[in-house]
């Protein structure tokens, strides 16, 4: 008997997204003449043959049980046209070529507990990592923080007040994840691994495990007669690369497992070339369910930003154009020489300019 033709595997890489869109953005791929936004949270573009679409965007939280996905669904057959996207912070997308169902699905959003905003010269979403749902190294919960760091900046995301746009990020282990923002939120492990020596033998590969490690810090042991494994202290980052392929290597600590705040990265070109972030704020605790610490430093940073800034000035620029004394002065931040560039060339970096001489 002939065996069954097995079915042939596509590799065509990212699927077509044009099957998913609204029929009048397939109409006029590439053939917009302009677009604005009317209010904060709704993008209006016009085709060069008249055509119009209005994009709605609402902010939802990343981590999604079936029952609020269905509810987004229901609202976008209801009250828009079907078609929906997500943006990479998490936001979703409705689509409408009658500018009459754009009151209503607003409305409806707001009532249903999705803000719309989150457009021009508002704080977005933040774009955060995995946290404990799917990651097996995070020392903190990256959508907790998000959840409470936006319900603190809920009118910003609203309104269209910073002197431009601001993107945040949350990482919740210094090595997996991460992204240029105007300001960051990342957790520091700041203790090496605590062994657990009986465990070792049977769960991990020790080979894998030196291998893993970034500055060779980690080399094999005997420990009570069994095969184990040993940290040089002086050498170890604490950047948790060791805990994935050996959990009994627990990185993660209730007191030592801190959150930084870094600022003054982007990855546009637009008025000024992309940036790296600089740490500005270190050891703050990894306090959940609320953050209150990290969400007070988030504010006061967004707030002297929004104050003293120029129109159209990235969080970098106005940094740059004040200088780093000046932002830590009007922060209210201490400064201490582990900040900024705290890479082993960083000192000779900030001598040989004009802002910081240590």
């Amino acid at each position: 008997m002939s065996q069954p033709q097995m079915r042939k595997p596509i590799e065509s890489g990212v699927p077509d997204n044009k099957q998913y869109m609204h029929p009048l953005m397939v109409k006029n791929y590439g053939n917009w003449k302009y677009h604005d936004r009317p209010r904060p949270g709704v993008l209006h573009h016009v085709s060069h043959n008249g055509d119009e679409i209005w994009t709605v965007r609402a902010g939802t939280q990343r981590q999604m049980d079936v029952h609020t996905i269905r509810k987004l669904c229901d609202i976008a057959d209801k009250f828009a046209e079907g078609h929906v996207r997500f943006t990479i912070r998490s936001n979703i997308e409705y689509m409408v070529g009658d500018e009459k169902k754009v009151a209503p699905l607003i409305a409806e959003l707001e009532k249903n507990g999705f803000p719309v905003g989150g457009t021009g010269n508002s704080v977005s979403m933040i774009s955060h990592t995995q946290g404990f749902l799917h990651c097996d190294i995070p020392a903190t919960d990256a959508s907790g923080v998000v959840k409470a760091l936006m319900d603190e900046l809920y009118d910003e995301f609203k309104n269209e007040e910073m002197p431009n746009r601001v993107r945040l990020s949350t990482s919740c282990c210094e090595i997996n994840c991460g992204g240029q923002a105007d300001l960051a939120i990342i957790i520091q492990h700041t203790k090496p691994p605590r062994i657990n020596h009986d465990l070792v033998a049977n769960i991990c590969e020790r080979p894998a495990v030196v291998a893993r490690c970034p500055v060779a810090a980690i080399r094999p042991a005997m420990v009570n007669g069994k095969p184990s494994l040993e940290v040089d202290e002086k050498k170890c980052v604490c950047c948790g690369a060791c805990f994935p392929p050996c959990p009994p290597m627990a990185i993660n600590h209730p007191e030592h497992s801190k959150l930084a705040i870094w600022v003054g990265g982007k990855n546009s070109n637009a008025r000024s070339k992309p940036q790296f972030m600089k740490m500005v704020a270190m050891g703050l605790p990894n306090n959940p369910p609320r953050w209150p610490e990290v969400a007070e430093v988030v504010k006061r940073i967004l707030r002297v930003y929004k104050e003293d800034a120029r129109p159209w000035e990235r969080m970098a620029d106005w940094i740059e154009r004040i200088g780093w004394p000046r932002f830590f002065e009007k922060a209210d931040l201490p400064f201490t020489k582990y900040l900024i560039d705290d890479w082993r060339g960083g000192r000779a970096n900030l001598n040989a300019s004009t802002h910081i001489r240590f």
